[in-house]
């Protein structure tokens, strides 16, 4: 839900956040959602025309699936969360003049529980993790 400013008026969440929002609702859903079932999930704080708007917004970038339901559009996600920070981690090693320093950089942040995953997986251990919403990284 969008808060308030200093003089308490409505602040706007960013196109980008609303994206998240909705993709997040559709990656806990069991199935396909309609705008007005996202809509609701949501707490209803959106209107109905936004999170359509949203929706047609996913679905140009590619990352949600419109399923036709008679005449109800129903939406599902392209790819599960683990697979879409992947490919954004591959964009952002691309976009760099120096990857191995950026991996470098990266690496030096992880967690204990990170560092030992991604040890596990570069030595080609059988332990993968599995994501919630389906799928492993």
């Amino acid at each position: 839900m969008a808060g308030r400013g200093p003089q308490g008026r409505a602040e706007r969440r960013s196109a980008g956040e609303l994206e998240s929002e909705v993709l997040a609702t559709l990656w806990a859903a069991e199935g396909a959602l309609t705008p007005a079932e996202i809509q609701t999930e949501i707490d209803g704080s959106l209107a109905y025309n936004t999170v359509h708007t949203i929706l047609k917004r996913l679905y140009d970038k590619g990352l949600v699936l419109r399923d036709v339901d008679g005449r109800r559009g129903a939406y599902r996600p392209a790819k599960n969360a683990a697979e879409l920070t992947a490919e954004a981690m591959h964009e952002a090693l691309d976009r760099g003049p120096d990857p191995i320093a950026t991996l470098q950089q990266f690496v030096t942040g992880l967690s204990p529980e990170e560092e030992q995953a991604l040890r596990d997986l570069l030595s080609g251990g059988a332990h993968r993790h599995r994501q919630p919403g389906g799928g492993t990284p």
